[in-house]
């Protein structure tokens, strides 16, 4: 290895993170919701626009101080297009070569980014994008970057200005400034992985609920314990959801899961553009949509505090899928019932009944 390559492209990625302030810690505006505060963690202004900023730096620092990344070494990645938006981003920093597999659905407006950044997609039918990658990496000699096996091992969990260190510390100043919980949704599981632990090293009383989309296994796993258990259909929801277990979801950091329909994702970022005048990913909406759920039970169980959420990624990457009535309806999917259901509640403060 040539160490001065090794301290160039540590120190610019250094030079990276040094320029990146913190992301934002939003609090949703409820009034009718007194005794309960919500806040978003906005990931989506990272430069390279998601929260998958945060993986794929700890992914590079891994795989140079491990080894495996070398001056000129060609970068693979399987992901569903976040993942890959944000390494395409540190590969051009550091002038490497990046190759992504992805889904062939992934939205228009992500492949573009990731070949603005001068990636290169490999677009494939089904939900076999590891095995692509794999083979594209040995046929190139490149460094199959494996961030489903590696998300929750690269990240320092314990500090170093992590999103569950950056969370909690914005959160002192607040009125509960220790949340009764967390919300989060699980791709890889490296955000629950570094959440939850955090929480326990820090010996916090936070608990930690992952939010899982239609057609992915972590919810099935995690009620089971089945790590066998597969899908045949690929999550609707981008950037989230996977259709077998992954390595680095871990169920044992985890307090509770929700299943949540992708119709009542897509009907929680209507609702959060209506808050908040803004566009979300859909991975924000199922964050949301199981954010209330918690919510409506503490009010239910009379108890007060703070709940704090992720806004994965911007809306504007889904513009000719979430956004686009006719590709709604395409899926089969009405959001109507469920934004019924959330304007009902945050009008008065009390839970409809179920759907």
């Amino acid at each position: 290895m040539t160490t001065a390559w090794v301290d160039r492209a540590i120190s610019a990625i250094d030079r990276d993170f040094n320029r990146s302030a913190d992301t934002h810690l939003i609090q949703v505006p409820c009034l009718q919701l007194p005794n309960i505060s919500i806040y978003l963690k906005d990931e989506s202004i990272h430069p390279s626009g998601s929260l998958k900023h945060r993986l794929a730096r700890s992914l590079f620092l891994y795989g140079i101080c491990n080894g495996w990344i070398r001056e000129g070494t060609p970068i693979v990645e399987a992901s569903s297009g976040s993942t890959a938006i944000s390494e395409a981003y540190f590969a051009q920093l550091l002038d490497l070569p990046f190759h992504t597999v992805i889904p062939a659905n992934t939205s228009r407006e992500k492949i573009k980014k990731i070949e603005f950044l001068d990636g290169i997609c490999h677009l494939v039918d089904g939900g076999d994008i590891y095995s692509h990658a794999e083979r594209i990496a040995k046929e190139i000699g490149g460094h199959y970057m494996d961030q489903f096996t590696f998300a929750e091992r690269a990240t320092d969990w314990r500090a170093n200005n992590n999103i569950a260190e950056s969370m909690f510390r914005q959160m002192e100043l607040e009125a509960d400034p220790v949340p009764k919980w967390v919300v989060v949704s699980a791709g890889t599981g490296g955000t629950s992985a570094t959440i939850g632990r955090y929480i326990r090293y820090q010996k916090l009383s936070t608990q930690l609920c992952v939010a899982d989309p239609e057609n992915s296994v972590f919810y099935d796993f995690y009620q089971t314990g089945d790590r066998s258990v597969t899908s045949s259909k690929p999550s609707r929801i981008e950037g989230i959801g996977r259709p077998r277990v992954e390595a680095s979801f871990l169920p044992t950091v985890v307090d509770k899961m929700i299943k949540v329909d992708d119709a009542a994702s897509l009907a929680s970022i209507r609702l959060l553009e209506c808050l908040l005048d803004r566009k979300c990913g859909g991975s924000t909406g199922t964050n949301f949509w199981a954010t209330m759920q918690i919510v409506a039970q503490m009010i239910e169980r009379g108890e007060s505090g703070s709940v704090v959420t992720l806004i994965c990624d911007g809306g504007e990457r889904y513009l000719t899928t979430y956004y686009d009535d006719a590709w709604v309806a395409e899926q089969g999917l009405d959001p109507a019932p469920y934004e019924a259901w959330l304007h009902g509640f945050l009008d008065t403060g009390k839970p409809p009944a179920r759907l």
